[in-house]
């Protein structure tokens, strides 16, 4: 039998980098009779490990698609992409990512606590330490009393908390989130934001979030990416210093800080001068 040639790495890559985008455009074939759709151009971005960074701008504008790509869930046009100094394909090979979509995605026939052991079963791991570290990542998303109930049994909220606890099972150094918080109301999501706060604390994980609320992605976010209307491009990047997660509470929203940095990437967003914090800023 002959032996599979191992899946290379990107040699651009910094291994530093949780992410490398490099020069990256993603165009999709018309159909019959159709023109082609650009749905990015030029991406460039780097993402640090444990940094979070936010992508938002305007539907259709490709923040998905981006998210897409890093996953390797789809290949760009052009361009490459690099999580951890690997291939895209070698890193999710290697599960170096976990991925949270806008809906939990629950298997409605096994338990809160089998939903969150799914991965570790399909890759192996006995049982015993399935147990241990589904028990972890239970108290993590401070569903501690929830493992033997089902997923029609819990809000929304703690639906989408068992989802990030599946996404973490397998202590992976970066997270992939495509608005996870969109489907619930807002108090729910202001309370899903401080626990996704805390337990990137906790676990130190890189995060790329897409999402289409400016105060979301302020509380959340180090950095945030702001993208132009298809075709995708990254108009600013703004730099968000509020403070380490441990300092951001529930009062961050209160802040002063907090509404000038909703003022700037509003600013960015509506196509206005950016603000002098931002980088990587389009010539107009």
């Amino acid at each position: 039998m002959s032996q599979s040639v191992p899946e290379a790495t990107a040699p651009a890559a910094a291994a530093s980098d949780a992410v490398t985008v490099t020069g990256v455009s993603r165009v999709f074939s018309g159909r019959r009779g159709e023109s082609t759709v650009t749905a990015l151009d030029g991406i460039d971005l780097t993402v640090s490990p444990g940094e979070f960074v936010s992508l938002i701008g305007p539907s259709g504008c490709g923040k998905s698609t981006l998210l897409r790509l890093i996953a390797d869930l789809d290949q760009p046009t052009a361009g490459d992409i690099s999580v951890f100094g690997k291939t895209a394909k070698k890193a999710r090979l290697d599960q170096e990512y976990g991925i949270a979509f806008q809906q939990a995605g629950l298997l409605p026939w096994r338990s809160v606590a089998a939903n969150i052991e799914l991965p570790l079963q399909l890759h192996g791991v006995s049982s015993a330490d399935r147990r241990t570290r589904t028990t972890e990542l239970l108290e993590l998303v401070g569903l501690g009393d929830f493992g033997s109930k089902y997923p029609d049994q819990l809000s929304g909220g703690m639906q989408q908390r068992v989802a990030i606890a599946r996404a973490l099972a397998e202590s992976p150094n970066l997270l992939l989130m495509d608005e996870p918080f969109g489907a619930l109301d807002e108090m729910t999501r202001e309370r899903m934001q401080n626990e996704l706060v805390r337990i990137c604390g906790e676990t130190k994980a890189a995060v790329v979030f897409v999402t289409h609320s400016i105060p979301e992605a302020v509380f959340l976010s180090n950095r945030v990416v702001v993208m132009s209307p298809r075709p995708g491009r990254i108009r600013g990047i703004l730099p968000i210093a509020l403070g380490s997660s441990a300092q951001r509470g529930e009062g961050l929203r209160e802040a002063d800080g907090f509404f000038d940095a909703v003022s700037e990437v509003r600013e960015l967003l509506h196509g206005e001068p950016a603000a002098a914090g931002a980088r990587g800023v389009e010539n107009r």
